[in-house]
């Protein structure tokens, strides 16, 4: 237990950036449609150790937004294994919420 993280600052922190993101890539994060599109997007992405950062605003937006999904995931999960219980906003259960959809759809899940 490192005694020294304060995991809800920075889910609030992280949380923030979305929202950012939503904005710049004009996310109504209420749009469950839109949402899940932009989940489909984020788990199609792959991007290669070469690949140099996109020029255009909104794919680095987008692939902003989707690292900053993965930081929250591991704040989660390290808060969880100090047995914390940390919560993401409206946009972060959004976004969660239609990753988690997309992928148990690609799992022949739902």
């Amino acid at each position: 237990m490192s005694g020294f993280e304060n995991y809800s600052r920075q889910a609030l922190q992280i949380e923030h950036e979305i929202e950012t993101k939503g904005v710049i890539l004009g996310i109504d994060w209420t749009d469950a449609v839109q949402v899940r599109e932009l989940a489909r997007q984020a788990l199609d992405c792959r991007l290669e150790k070469n690949n140099r950062e996109p020029e255009d605003q909104l794919d680095r937006a987008r692939i902003e937004l989707f690292g900053l999904a993965q930081l929250m995931l591991t704040i989660m999960k390290e808060s969880a294994n100090d047995d914390m219980h940390t919560h993401g906003g409206v946009a972060w259960k959004a976004f969660a919420h239609a990753l988690w959809a997309e992928h148990d759809s690609r799992q022949g899940l739902s």
